[in-house]
């Protein structure tokens, strides 16, 4: 079922190999979700019905280690498959559980831990969300209060965690939970699985500015959890986090975005006319202030690629993944803004229906401008969520300079 093989080709035969994949799976269905994405979400559907085309594949998880369902791919071809699948508009695949959840879960996690659920996650079976946040703990992580008291074999939770994305959807959830109150706050936290289904957990959908829901509310009242989900040792979750965090900020390929981002602009100049009545592509404060950004895309890219060569040899990102979630989140707000400016009013109708995949009704605005608005609204908290931006040059500070 799994193709091996790619590690043996040059990379050129490879980025073939990926283009004739994308253009037999990829249904037109498929890349209207691709292309109708506002965020780093897609049509949930759409979404997982790729999932298990690359599951079947063998292509589902690039990153993890060959023993563990890996693909065995050198550095430079998992980065063109990214690159091939984002620009193909394939819908992004949930990062939860492939990004983050399993890379720690092969690092931290027990070998019944890594039986059962990896497996499970590569397959699609098993849908994750991130339980951090909490309305009194954001960025501040570690003055979380979600409790977990033991009970016997078990732990009793109670609390809730908030900006829980794709909640709706999942049935499994990963928790920072508080397991004592002693030392500093951070020496308190654990790391627990939880299934969604279990007595006790109320999902409250919130609703964006753009009319959709991708964040939810988690309560937990009473959750009884076997102690045998803990992940790593009770009191000792601070470090599963942060090796977890790290994946979060740094395992994303902002540049890819950019150059996604890129494409619908040039779309976008070649067809919109400015003040004067030229099109913007002929515009040359455009073209200078198009080619600035561009130019710091560029080079977060080679900067996202050193990252990669670290964890090809076996290190981690470091305080690196806070450098490139701080360029990658404000630079690719930088985009949304140019495409703000060029379509002016074309950008301010509302039309929600349009955004879903199979919508056949009349778009009220060009094709090319439907999606603007929304992806400028939800791109605005590029910079809060994931750690914020303030709280990651916080991070450089300390780590890197020193201060």
């Amino acid at each position: 079922m799994f193709e091996r093989r790619a590690k043996y080709m040059n990379d050129n035969n490879f980025r073939a190999e990926v283009r004739a994949f994308l253009q037999e799976e990829l249904t037109p269905e498929l890349k209207r979700a691709g292309e109708l994405m506002t965020s780093v979400f897609a049509d949930f559907d759409a979404t997982m019905a790729w999932h298990r085309k690359l599951y079947q594949k063998g292509w589902v998880a690039p990153d993890w280690p060959e023993a563990y369902g890996g693909t065995g791919w050198t550095l430079n071809q998992r980065y063109i498959f990214q690159e091939e699948c984002k620009l193909s508009n394939a819908p992004a695949l949930l990062p939860m559980g492939l990004q983050m959840l399993g890379p720690m879960l092969i690092h931290y996690g027990s070998d019944e831990q890594k039986a059962h659920y990896l497996p499970r996650l590569l397959s699609g079976e098993d849908v994750w969300c991130q339980g951090y946040s909490e309305p009194g703990a954001g960025s501040d992580l570690a003055s979380l209060s979600t409790s977990a008291v033991r009970d016997g074999d078990d732990y009793l939770i109670n609390g809730s965690k908030i900006w829980t994305s794709y909640a709706q959807h999942s049935n499994k959830i990963f928790c920072l939970v508080r397991t004592s109150k002693e030392g500093a706050p951070q020496a308190g936290i654990s790391f627990i699985l939880v299934d969604m289904d279990t007595d006790g957990i109320t999902v409250e959908p919130i609703v964006g500015l753009d009319g959709r829901v991708e964040q939810c509310q988690v309560f937990f009242d009473g959750v009884r959890v076997p102690v045998a989900n803990l992940v790593g040792e009770e009191n000792q979750g601070w470090e599963v986090a942060k090796y977890l965090l790290e994946f979060e900020r740094g395992g994303h390929n902002f540049t890819i975005d950019h150059k996604k981002q890129m494409a619908k602009i040039r779309k976008q100049a070649s067809e919109e006319y400015d003040a004067d009545g030229y099109l913007w592509r002929d515009n040359p404060v455009f073209n200078a202030r198009f080619a600035e950004v561009a130019v710091d895309a560029l080079a977060l890219e080679y900067t996202e690629l050193r990252i990669k060569g670290a964890l090809n040899a076996g290190g981690n990102p470091g305080a690196l993944s806070s450098l490139c979630k701080i360029v990658g989140t404000e630079t690719g707000q930088r985009f949304n803004e140019i495409s703000m400016d060029i379509l002016g009013p074309q950008a301010l109708p509302f039309q929600i229906a349009a955004l879903e995949p199979d919508f056949e009704g009349e778009l009220i605005v060009a094709d090319y401008a439907l999606s603007c608005m929304p992806e400028y609204i939800n791109n605005r908290a590029a910079t809060i969520y994931g750690g914020s931006a303030e709280i990651q040059r916080d991070i450089i500070a300390k780590r890197v300079l020193g201060l």
